[in-house]
């Protein structure tokens, strides 16, 4: 049993981190706005900071980021025809592609002020403004109907207490023959309750306020809060695990510009454990990662994983 000394700490931590509107851009800010030219450096040129899928053994960082973009696509069944809601734009490469390679408009939120600026010039740049509207705001303030809704790697930073807030905003959302995917790093449901209850390395120093959720606590909130019906659940642990093999080596390779930039000798360690630390949880399955198709009552055919 943990001390009353540490409860009331973990408490205090909590309810100063906790991820209330305001909280949450807060909790964002301290790590996303480490700055654009630092994530550059170490990320794939469209900067997606979140599990690629490597389809083949030597699939480089970048043909594997592109895999997994196109393999939400296609398990979404994306076309000319839909509008498409993204929540947790990232640097703006998964817009981007949808709205490139299969046409679909895009509304895309996000609550860090750096992604909004850099995806927005991206977008610009690309010459997408008609067909993507990028958004600085929090999904529980979104509005409007969408045919299909993605969201990469974003419901970490939901938090246990808001995670029904979550899903009924993607149900509220979503048409009535909608399908989602939300791409997330789970933790294993016999450790769920213990590990929200504690602040880990991870919590206290890269994503403050984070929560992996568990499958089993996903899928009774949405049977309890939504009608979502789980449809397609696929597992890319071992994936993050070499991303993660991808993203460290190229920091290393990049510590001088790392130094450039500011950062120091106790941040550059820290990092390095970081990215480590979580190659290594991927590895043993202490973590583990899943894209999870979900899908209001009237969808029609659902599209089957592909077969390489």
């Amino acid at each position: 049993r943990m001390p009353w000394y540490s409860r009331m700490a973990l408490s205090l931590f909590e309810r100063v981190r906790a991820n209330t509107r305001s909280g949450s851009r807060r909790n964002i800010a301290a790590h996303y706005d480490l700055g654009n030219d630092f994530f550059s450096l170490f990320l794939d040129k469209e900067m997606m900071y979140s599990s690629a899928i490597y389809p083949q053994a030597d699939t480089s960082l970048e043909q594997a980021s592109f895999y997994k973009r196109d393999h939400i696509c296609q398990r979404l069944q994306l076309t000319p025809g839909d509008h498409l809601l993204e929540i947790g734009t990232g640097w703006g490469g998964m817009a981007i592609h949808a709205a490139r390679y299969y046409g679909c408009r895009v509304t895309t939120t996000t609550i860090s002020r750096e992604q909004y600026e850099h995806a927005k010039a991206r977008i610009e740049a690309e010459g997408l403004s008609d067909r993507i509207e990028i958004l600085l705001s929090d999904y529980r303030d979104l509005d409007g109907q969408y045919d299909k809704l993605v969201s990469v790697e974003m419901i970490e930073a939901v938090g246990h207490q808001f995670l029904p807030a979550f899903f009924e905003s993607c149900q509220r959302l979503l048409k009535e023959d909608g399908v989602m995917l939300v791409q997330a790093i789970t933790i294993p449901d016999q450790r769920y309750d213990a590990s929200r209850k504690r602040v880990d390395f991870i919590r206290r120093y890269i994503f403050p306020g984070g929560c992996l959720p568990s499958l089993a606590r996903m899928q009774s909130v949405t049977a309890k809060h939504t009608d979502f019906q789980w449809v397609g659940l696929e597992d890319i642990t071992i994936d993050y695990a070499r991303t993660l093999a991808d993203w460290r080596e190229g920091f290393l390779s990049q510590l001088s510009a790392v130094r450039e930039q500011g950062f120091d000798e106790t941040f550059i360690r820290m990092w390095h454990f970081y990215l480590a630390y979580c190659e290594g949880g991927f590895r043993e399955r202490v973590i583990t990662t899943h894209q999870c198709l979900l899908a209001r009552p009237k969808a029609k055919a659902i599209a089957r994983p592909s077969v390489d």
